[in-house]
């Protein structure tokens, strides 16, 4: 009966991943803050103002999602902080085109996507 209760257990469904959608949030700006962080070490190479564009494109799509979903009246964040979010949002947006057209370095918008990473853990971003 034992070895009939363990081959259960062990071809059994396996259970799904449990994500908060916090963990989910987290996640996708680790992946695109790592794009970019990645793509700015790159600059000067061949194929680094690819590399770029594309960290800058994953970055945008990123925000205008986190974006549509603050202005969705679904969403049960509080309005000034959905508000925040569009506001971060559009500067992405702005800074992105800045960044590509060699006005401004990437490093605003991975500092963005850091403090909103550490408020999704809960640790304090250490803005000074």
């Amino acid at each position: 009966m034992q070895s009939t209760t363990l081959a259960q257990a062990a071809y059994a469904p396996a259970s799904p991943a449990t994500h908060t959608p916090r963990d989910v949030e987290y996640h996708a700006l680790a992946y695109v803050t790592g794009l970019m962080a990645s793509a700015r070490d790159m600059t000067d190479r061949p194929g680094g103002f690819a590399k770029l564009a594309e960290a800058m494109f994953e970055n945008l799509k990123l925000w205008l999602t986190l974006a549509a979903d603050a202005a969705s009246e679904a969403n049960q964040l509080a309005r000034e902080t959905r508000a925040q979010i569009i506001g971060l949002a559009n500067f992405a947006r702005t800074h992105m085109d800045r960044v590509l057209n060699g006005d401004d370095d990437v490093d605003a918008l991975i500092d963005v996507n850091v403090a909103i990473m550490k408020g999704l853990r809960g640790e304090e971003s250490g803005a000074a």
